[in-house]
């Protein structure tokens, strides 16, 4: 029986999650929730699973991880303030499911530097599927990892069919359902290379050995490619409850968690080169990737920013990477990485995108 602790309980993952374990309840036992705002949401989920420890918001969340007696932390908050919980997991010696990718990105060599061989397992589903397909192989023998992306609502847009674009459009993805700011990140492909700096960090593979594909179907989740030629890829329906029972007893499957693919009826699946002139997040996310220290956290922080001032129609779509690139270009990271100063990166970078902003 795994004991499971979920952080950011009522969101996507969260609720996908207790769909896992409501039908395993011989295999999981839920032994704390924790949300963002929703306390009537999370109370009403506690009492269907016979939960008695809660916490609401990240400070709450990550005195939660060090309370409370659980085999894995199943960490589903939206944004880098996940990075505290993330860190009490790591520290309390739990394995950590991670679908919060802002606080291994944000935290980077920090985060890194505290987990044990094999102690962060992937929850998203590119990292999953890359998680999978490295067990056919050894480290030495990857020769590149290769990233799916669906391309989004505006895959074949070029960069001024994008000028128009409403939040509405933005928020209409072809495959997953997810919440406003990952849905926005797809549509921007920021999500994509908030994927590229986690997988770097997650696999220990140099960023010019990282690709990114478009595969709209969302079938094959990611690929590894081998030095004999050989590549690996993992694929399966658009379900997110396959990366997360994974994530709840890495590396054991749980039965029945997914439908198959159906194998008897025709299909068709297409892969395209990512269209880098339209969407420039991705090579900007390499940059800010390699240039390591505060970077990544100034990326993240800025993105948000800008998100937000998209949905507010204070910013174009294509505003949001532009205000990224200039936050970036403007940041001069500190000399020691510690949370204090990620904190005041962060806090640095949001008020200078809301200035820039502000002036466009």
């Amino acid at each position: 029986m795994r004991r499971v602790l979920i952080l950011g309980s009522t969101g996507s993952i969260g609720t996908q999650a207790l769909d896992v374990i409501r039908a395993n309840a011989d295999r999981f036992e839920v032994v704390g929730l924790a949300a963002g705002s929703d306390r009537a949401g999370m109370q009403a989920q506690a009492d269907e699973f016979g939960v008695a420890h809660t916490a609401l918001g990240a400070v709450e969340a990550e005195q939660l991880v060090r309370d409370v007696e659980a085999d894995v932390v199943l960490n589903g908050i939206t944004g880098s303030v996940g990075l505290g919980p993330t860190i009490a997991a790591l520290e309390t010696g739990r394995t950590l499911a991670l679908a919060n990718k802002e606080s291994l990105i944000v935290g980077g060599p920090l985060v890194t530097a505290l987990a044990a061989p094999g102690q962060i397992v992937p929850v998203d589903s590119e990292h999953s599927a890359i998680a999978q397909a490295l067990r056919s192989g050894d480290a030495s023998e990857v020769r590149r990892l290769v990233l799916t992306a669906s391309g989004g609502p505006f895959r074949g847009r070029s960069r001024e069919q994008l000028t128009g674009v409403t939040p509405a459009e933005a928020l209409a993805h072809p495959t997953w359902d997810m919440g406003r700011v990952v849905t926005t990140n797809s549509a921007t492909l920021v999500n994509k290379g908030l994927e590229v700096i986690e997988a770097h960090l997650l696999f220990d593979v140099d960023y010019d050995r990282i690709d990114v594909t478009v595969h709209p179907q969302s079938i094959v989740h990611s690929m590894v490619e081998f030095v004999d030629g050989s590549t690996i890829a993992q694929a399966s329906p658009p379900d997110m409850r396959l990366p997360i029972s994974l994530g709840l007893d890495w590396p054991r499957r749980v039965a029945g968690v997914g439908a198959p693919l159906d194998w008897t009826r025709a299909s068709q699946w297409t892969f395209e080169p990512l269209d880098e002139e339209a969407f420039g997040s991705v090579a900007l996310a390499k940059r800010v990737g390699r240039a390591g220290a505060t970077y990544p956290a100034v990326f993240n922080a800025a993105n948000e920013q800008a998100v937000d001032a998209f949905h507010e129609k204070r910013l174009s779509f294509l505003g949001i990477v532009e205000v990224i690139e200039r936050v970036v270009d403007r940041h001069e990271p500190p000399t020691a990485l510690t949370r204090d100063s990620l904190a005041d990166a962060e806090a640095w970078a949001r008020r200078t995108a809301d200035e820039v902003i502000a002036a466009r």
